[in-house]
């Protein structure tokens, strides 16, 4: 594969969540990555089972799959990961400590591994051993507090903000930042990602806001929590949405000709008291036509409006398509790698990985013979699918 992480060899702990979007990230940027899955998933994992496909957390990578509760499972990892630069690992903190590879042990065999942990609380703290979902964590930062109506229960925004946006991305920023420091020192390191830890840096501006006086602890009360008439989303006469954002006087002003509105109203938006009349003024117009009516209307305006896509919409968008932003891959409709490198383009060129399809491959090309291989075949070790 090319990409810009040509070259990279990862170990992946097979998981759930961040770890796998993380891999898939490095995996589209051109990183070798191979999961190491659990025999049982092996032997139940069928390529023609609804679903596989659509697993694309799992895409550009390959799989093997190993007995960890083995007694010769712990060599054999370290074997791979003596010829890696990079092991990914989500297990709760001391997991991989009691299989006999911890951070530690596996250095030993490879100090120039960087060595990436995934945690929800993160390797020490009153709750690192308990079990938690993206929810909990984004509840004790303060974010979750922040989203949802004034009038309902905060809303969980998907798991977009522990997981994936504080949890995976912040592994990958790590474990990109660790092979950098590695190439100037020769040495690799331990990055401990907690999504508790990147939930609360991701609300680094509104703790900022916050402190300066300009954000309420009250949902929809802010600017940028559905508080502000100009920065939210409006029914049209179907039933759909528009996504409304002309945060600036000048967009707004735009947005408020285009749909027919005097653009009197855009004076002085900041003032709270002004807000519900230009809120009201707002909805009563916007339900006059569809969705696709307004949003016509008002593409290429600098208005800052959209319309609000569902999954199954977004891929046909002039926009998105044009930029192939969404691409389709055996029938499944999925992201394109992201972002984009002028010398070293990234590329999507294998489906998901198959629990175990490639054990025998994946020995041999980390220097086990054939003996070998069979051997820890033999002795359920490891396991092969198909």
């Amino acid at each position: 594969m090319g990409g810009p992480l040509a070259g990279v060899r990862i170990i992946e702990m097979a998981g759930i969540g961040p770890v796998p979007f993380c891999g898939m990230v490095l995996a589209d940027l051109g990183a070798e990555i191979v999961i190491i899955d659990r025999p049982a998933r092996a032997a139940a994992h069928d390529i023609t089972a609804p679903g596989w496909a659509g697993d694309v957390t799992r895409r550009g990578r390959r799989s093997m799959a190993i007995d960890l509760k083995h007694p010769h499972a712990a060599a054999t990892v370290l074997r791979l990961a003596a010829r890696a630069d990079v092991l990914l690992e989500g297990f709760r903190p001391g997991v991989m400590e009691r299989l006999g590879l911890g951070p530690e042990i596996v250095r030993e065999h490879n100090d120039r591994l960087v060595y990436g942990r995934m945690t929800g609380w993160g390797q020490d703290g009153p709750l690192a051993q308990s079990a938690g979902h993206d929810i909990a964590y984004i509840a004790l930062t303060g974010a979750l507090a922040a989203m949802g109506r004034a009038d309902a229960p905060p809303a969980p925004p998907l798991n977009l903000v522990g997981d994936y946006g504080g949890g995976a991305m912040l592994l990958a920023v790590g474990v990109l930042a660790a092979l950098v420091e590695r190439g100037v020192s020769g040495r690799g390191q331990v990055v401990d990602a907690a999504m508790v830890d990147g939930a609360a840096l991701l609300m680094a501006p509104f703790f900022g806001m916050l402190a300066g006086g300009h954000w309420r602890t009250e949902r929809e009360a802010n600017l940028l929590d559905g508080g502000a008439p100009f920065y939210d989303t409006y029914a049209c006469a179907d039933g759909r949405f528009l996504a409304v954002g002309p945060l600036e006087p000048a967009f707004l002003q735009r947005f408020l000709a285009v749909i027919g509105l005097d653009t009197a109203l855009a004076e002085n938006h900041r003032d709270r008291r002004r807000w519900p009349a230009l809120r009201t003024a707002i909805a009563a117009r916007l339900r006059e036509r569809d969705r696709d009516t307004w949003a016509a209307r008002l593409a290429g305006t600098d208005a800052c409006a959209a319309p609000v896509l569902t999954m199954a919409e977004a891929a046909s968008h002039p926009h998105l398509a044009t930029r192939a932003t969404l691409v389709e891959r055996e029938g499944v409709i999925q992201p394109a790698p992201a972002p984009r490198f002028s010398r070293t383009p990234a590329s999507l060129c294998e489906g998901p990985a198959l629990a175990g399809a490639q054990t025998r491959a994946v020995l041999a090309d980390f220097g086990f013979g054939q003996a070998e291989i069979e051997a820890l075949l033999a002795e359920g070790c490891v396991a092969q699918a198909g």
